[in-house]
């Protein structure tokens, strides 16, 4: 059969796709000596899912549960959620939003696949408009989101070393160049795959740099402010007309809600509800309808305050701990965990690819993330590239343990 571009780009395969293969085989093989240290997924929390399995019974007490799967919702999403959250931020951050500034996708995925190829790609007048990262390691799921090749634009950080066998990525002001080619400045902000976030000194100068070139500034804040929270250190969560602020339900523990979340002008807002009414007709309702009780009430900040964000700060410092242990004495650095449930190591100086030391760690049933297919449009001879492994660190302490230890065995064969 042939397949048109379009086909042809989206069925090859990926890096990243073969990995997600990978995850998925290993998660239904029920080996008894898997430690599954790769994927995204977030912690299924008990307390956390009491919570969900409660507002779920609402639904079905009061009857709503027949609209939430019976009816379509507008295209821009949940009317009475989009309402409740509008208020709810104003409340936290003294915003002036409206739910007019909301709109929901069926997942982050799919608010970056919206925005990127709204905003970039070839472009009216003959011109091609590119997204810049500016640093990477970035998410990796935006590497295949363009309709078009060659849409995005990425410069390498700088590296600054930290006390404790941890390092920090930077934004490299010096190098950073926004030129008319350019159509919107995005970054994950706690950063997919490092755990890194970017200062409130850094986003401000990318802003300006957004407003002199007069183009948007995206911030994919996933894991950040106000939920899930994720994060474990002092930031502020700034929006206006010329932000895109993207949040989603997934890291909360709705993962299979598919409920992304845009904050935006109106024009961007409009645009986003006319792609998800000719594609989907309509973003799934269901993870609108479980929270809009819990915005309403507030109760949302005891289930990020007093739930998830203690759970996360245990299990990274479980992690810490055993890291610090296992490898005291291998040349191996952590970025510094900043938020997001990641631990980004830099194996300095190994003598294999990371891809390689994921095929020989997937041969022992221990799965990480290799960090290469994260350097979005970076110089794939910077040895940098194929020194970085992701772990998720929201880990049982066993499989943390374990899966560590093997890490150091293979680590002392190529170092």
């Amino acid at each position: 059969m042939k397949y048109s571009n379009f086909g042809k780009k989206f069925t090859r395969q990926s890096g990243i796709g073969q990995l997600m293969q990978d995850l998925g085989q290993a998660n239904t093989s029920n080996h008894p000596d898997l430690c599954m240290l790769g994927g995204g997924n977030p912690a299924g929390i008990p307390a956390a899912q009491s919570l969900f399995q409660t507002e779920m019974e609402h639904l079905i007490e009061s009857g709503l549960f027949q609209s939430m799967l019976g009816l379509y919702d507008g295209p821009s999403g949940e009317q009475a959620f989009r309402v409740a959250l509008s208020h709810f931020l104003n409340e936290e951050f003294g915003w002036s939003i409206t739910p007019a500034n909301i709109s929901l996708t069926n997942g982050s995925q799919n608010s970056f696949f919206y925005l990127f190829n709204i905003l970039a790609g070839d472009m009216a007048d003959g011109s091609r408009k590119k997204i810049l990262f500016p640093l990477a390691p970035e998410y990796v799921g935006y590497a295949d989101a363009g309709l078009t090749e060659g849409m995005f634009k990425s410069y390498r950080p700088r590296i600054e070393l930290q006390d404790d066998k941890q390092f920090k990525y930077r934004v490299d002001f010096d190098h950073l160049k926004v030129g008319d080619d350019i159509a919107a400045i995005c970054l994950s902000r706690p950063t997919n795959p490092t755990g890194n976030v970017v200062s409130d000194n850094e986003l401000k100068k990318l802003k300006q740099l957004a407003q002199r070139q007069n183009i948007p500034l995206i911030i994919d804040n996933a894991y950040g402010q106000p939920f899930p929270n994720v994060i474990h250190t002092h930031t502020n969560l700034l929006w206006d007309e010329h932000t895109i602020l993207c949040m989603s339900l997934s890291k909360l523990g709705l993962p299979g809600a598919r409920t992304g979340i845009v904050i935006a002008n109106e024009e961007i807002t409009q645009a986003l509800g006319a792609l998800s009414g000719i594609i989907t007709l309509a973003p799934n309702s269901v993870g609108a309808a479980l929270m809009t009780r819990l915005i309403e009430s507030g109760d949302i900040k005891h289930l990020t305050q007093d739930i998830i964000g203690p759970h996360y700060n245990q299990c990274l410092s479980t992690a810490l701990s055993i890291f610090h242990d296992v490898f005291k004495d291998l040349p191996v650095r952590l970025h510094k965990p900043e938020g997001a449930f990641f631990l980004w190591l830099w194996i300095d100086g190994m003598k294999i690819s990371s891809q390689e030391l994921y095929e020989r760690l997937k041969a022992r049933h221990v799965y990480v993330i290799p960090g290469e297919e994260f350097f979005i449009d970076i110089d794939p001879n910077w040895q940098h590239t194929k020194e970085c492994i992701r772990i998720n660190y929201a880990q049982p302490e066993d499989k943390l343990a374990r899966g560590f230890k093997i890490l150091a065995e293979e680590l002392i064969a190529v170092v």
